[in-house]
């Protein structure tokens, strides 16, 4: 690389003439091509903003001047121009650097992140620590419209805009969230796209008023004030201006020159402002640029054709197969997503069943609260969401949806580890968190046919909050036979086993494994399968009660997990057996392999047996 090796911090890219630039972004872009093609990641979303990335680096001094990405899942670029291109291979590989935004990593990461429409929240509270601190340094965010479409960024807009700190929100216009945007917003910020011409002049003729010496600051209020009552009497202001920020665009996110100019000009402006600028997502590689939903997040690629090196049937994609089935057949399943229709499943059903189909965006809080609408209107509403996205709408689960008793449906993708993704990520959450709300059910079945017959259980014979949870990937392969018609539990072996294994979903494979071991040294094991593990049904704790030693294996959180409602609930037996409970301790999960993370918790093979074996559970 010509350009890309000699840069170690943002200080070397500043030496580089501008002429190199080009040639600079080419290199960045070959290089993130490269390297997810091998790794999985972020591809389309961190190729449409290479040039922005270079002209904030030109243009700031990070990390004094506080650069906070929307999301995270964009950073790439950044971490190139920040001193991590020599390890830049290792971009979400275990011990490697993070897929996204890490203080842990560099100085130059103000957040970790994983989530939308957080960074201009963030961003005005650094803008206000550094007012009161008297510090002169520029706070920006860096947001996609696909994350406007959350309703933290318009009360952080809202308080922003009021704020009167010198704050900088770079509104990265793409159209695109992860699926295609929907609604209002994206149809404003077109209108917006047909007057560049006017906000430009707009924007210098400020930052010409803004230079005039004693005067100018003074100057540049009143002329702004004029002109907006002017404006107003002919056509409406942006609603940027009008919540108080400084417009300015949109101007073209690939021209490094009018990005660089548009950035000096609103760092002199003393006030929040908004610059608008207009980008491709996956610009540089042609299969991105053609199918940017498919590669926002991607998995290993043939760079040639754009074909994932792996593909076939996942848990996903099962769950939106059973969704078309069963809506073909009942009028009143309607599917609702919030942005992420291909990451569950659900591209089929919004082809098939249009009108049935809800992308509200990137609002999790809302989609709850609209599902309740449908529910309480006579559908049957299913909300597939990543268990990490689950979190953001708690109160909703709570005020919206079990108090309500309404039947509405949560298929809760991505539950357990998810490997590379990171603590952002990770789906070990859910089960502590909907254990505390009550008249809630929740099934966790580890096949696909389990899944299926899991959701005609929730759909059609259980009322109110029910939510069917399921990993990320594939099914896994089981040495025992496993139930395929619905059941709340099995029991695997002899009713009278001195040991018994209990868990629940993706685990199941290894403590299958684990129980054919146990039985070949001589030692009597039976494997307590739960498939319904909210609320927790008292005939299997029952029949646990009776063993010597029961091992409870959890992919979730420990604090508040099912593990512990199984173990108080135990502990009320006059002679309740030993109990051993392992799952995710009281911390996040960094980012590795699946494989690796089940590892590390004891919840493969190797892990479970050999937590048995501390117990007496060994070879004779």
């Amino acid at each position: 690389m010509k350009y890309l090796d000699k840069i170690q911090s943002p200080s070397d890219l500043k030496k580089l003439d501008e002429s190199a630039l080009p040639e600079l972004a080419d290199e960045i872009r070959q290089v993130l091509i490269d390297t997810v093609s091998h790794t999985g990641g972020h591809l389309a979303s961190n190729l449409g903003v290479v040039e922005l990335s270079i002209a904030l680096h030109r243009v700031f001094d990070s990390p004094k001047d506080k650069i906070v990405w929307d999301v995270g899942h964009q950073i790439y670029t950044h971490k190139l121009l920040t001193g991590r291109y020599k390890d830049f291979s290792t971009l979400r590989q275990e011990n490697g650097l993070s897929g996204f935004s890490s203080p842990r990593e560099s100085e130059h990461d103000m957040f970790f992140s994983g989530h939308s429409s957080t960074s201009v929240s963030e961003a005005l509270g650094l803008a206000t620590a550094l007012a009161l601190d008297n510090d002169k340094h520029t706070a920006i965010a860096v947001i996609g419209d696909g994350a406007l479409t959350g309703g933290l960024a318009y009360e952080a807009l809202n308080n922003a805009g009021r704020s009167g700190k010198r704050l900088i929100v770079i509104l990265n216009d793409n159209e695109m969230s992860i699926s295609k945007n929907v609604g209002s917003v994206a149809r404003y910020l077109a209108v917006l796209r047909t007057k560049p011409g006017y906000f430009r002049l707009k924007a210098q003729t400020e930052s010409f008023l803004q230079k005039i010496p004693l005067i100018g600051q003074q100057l540049s209020k009143f002329v702004f004030q004029i002109k907006t009552r002017l404006k107003n009497l002919i056509y409406k202001s942006t609603f940027f201006e009008d919540l108080g920020f400084r417009y300015m665009g949109p101007i073209d996110g690939h021209n490094i020159t009018l990005l660089t100019e548009a950035l000096e000009g609103a760092k002199t402006i003393k006030a929040p402002v908004l610059l608008h600028i207009s980008t491709v997502k996956g610009k540089g590689y042609d299969h991105a640029e053609k199918s940017p939903s498919t590669f926002h997040g991607v998995s290993e690629f043939n760079i040639d054709t754009g074909e994932p090196l792996y593909s076939g049937a996942n848990f996903s994609s099962k769950f939106g197969e059973f969704l078309c089935e069963i809506a073909a057949k009942d009028k009143r399943i309607c599917a609702v997503t919030a942005a992420m229709s291909l990451g569950t499943g659900l591209e089929d059903f919004r082809k098939t069943y249009p009108k049935r189909f809800f992308d509200v965006g990137i609002a999790e809080e809302h989609a709850v609260t609209f599902a309740s609408g449908l529910s309480r209107g006579g559908m049957i509403p299913i909300f597939a969401v990543y268990s990490t996205f689950l979190q953001r709408s708690f109160d909703q689960l709570v005020h919206d949806g079990a108090m309500q008793g309404l039947h509405m449906l949560f298929a809760i993708d991505r539950a357990g580890f998810v490997g590379e993704d990171g603590i952002s990520h990770q789906g070990i959450l859910d089960t502590a968190f909907l254990n505390a709300i009550p008249n809630i059910t929740v099934f966790a079945p580890c096949t696909y046919d389990g899944l299926k017959h899991a959701f005609i259980e929730a759909v059609y014979h259980r009322s109110g909050v029910v939510a069917v949870r399921y990993p990320r990937g594939r099914e896994r392969d089981y040495e025992a036979s496993v139930e395929e018609t619905f059941t709340p539990y099995e029991w695997i072996g002899d009713t009278n086993a001195s040991c018994v294994l209990v868990t629940y979903g993706r685990v199941l494979s290894e403590v299958l494994k684990v129980r054919q071991t146990l039985l070949m040294r001589g030692h009597s094991c039976a494997v307590l399968k739960l498939t319904q593990i909210i609320p927790l049904l008292s005939e299997p704790i029952e029949r646990a009660a009776h063993a010597k030693d029961v091992f409870f294996f959890e992919e979730g959180i420990q604090s508040g997990g099912i593990g512990e409602s199984f173990a108080a609930r135990l502990a009320e037996f006059e002679h309740a057996p030993r109990f051993h409970l392992t799952a995710v301790p009281d911390e996040f999960v960094q980012h590795a392999s699946v494989d690796a993370q089940l590892t590390r918790y004891k919840l493969d093979y190797a892990g479970i047996l050999s937590v048995t074996e501390e117990y007496g559970y060994g070879a004779e």
